[in-house]
């Protein structure tokens, strides 16, 4: 198959994101060219992985949500905590509807998702993302989230361009889509954003090297929620 248009990178050069990935480059490779994504993107990945995903990228979200409430707490003007309690309705109202119904194309319905215990990779990661956001201040806590929001997007940028993804007939196809969309590719330029701001407003630069290693671990923990799947762990 040839590779299709590359989506242009989401990072403003020189910005806090982008010089956040750049040191944290090995682990945030591994996260994004995991396995379980070249999985996604020929279609061979186990589909027993996947819905142990799904299941656990919903305890997830709701952890997710509660980030977003804590962000509002963190924030020091009305604008910042606006777009936090924006943020926090969409999860709530919008995607974990649209995550619900995606699961339940995969045979999984909300009861039996809520019933299920969180995984050990979901509990360190959603654990260290809240704590990262109770001990530190708001440019912490979205340091610790940038990896899973502008992260996803570039998985689905990179899949689209990989000549080895296939679409047709892959049952990964509408999450690959799904993630690789305009309307998704928004929201994750506005965290990029996000972060640029906060950092200009919030010292990053005589901060850069704990924020860098905020941003390996939450990309190593997301690549443990890769492995948490592949692996089928509990």
């Amino acid at each position: 198959m040839t590779a299709r248009p590359a989506l242009p990178d989401l990072a403003t050069p020189g910005g806090l994101f982008d010089r956040l990935r750049t040191a944290a480059r090995p682990s945030w490779d591994r996260y994004i060219r995991h396995d379980f994504v070249r999985g996604m993107g020929d279609g061979t990945l186990p589909a027993a992985s996947f819905r142990h995903y799904l299941v656990q990228d919903y305890l997830f979200l709701i952890h997710f949500a509660r980030a977003y409430a804590l962000a509002a707490f963190k924030a020091d003007d009305l604008a910042d905590m606006r777009a936090a309690a924006s943020s926090m309705s969409a999860l709530l109202d919008l995607e974990m509807g649209l995550h619900i119904k995606y699961c339940s194309g995969w045979g999984i319905d909300e009861a039996a998702m809520q019933a299920m215990p969180e995984a050990q990779a979901t509990l360190a990661y959603t654990r260290y993302v809240l704590e990262r956001g109770v001990a530190g201040d708001l440019l912490d806590l979205h340091v610790a989230l940038a990896p899973c929001i502008v992260g996803y997007a570039e998985i689905a940028a990179h899949l689209m361009a990989d000549p080895a993804t296939v679409l047709d007939g892959n049952p990964y196809a509408d999450w690959i889509a799904m993630y690789a969309d305009p309307e998704y590719r928004k929201v994750a330029a506005a965290q990029v954003a996000l972060l640029d701001r906060l950092g200009v407003k919030r010292g990053a630069d005589a901060r850069f090297a704990d924020l860098t290693r905020c941003f390996d671990a939450a990309s190593r923990l997301e690549a443990g929620f890769w492995d948490m799947g592949m692996g089928l762990l509990p």
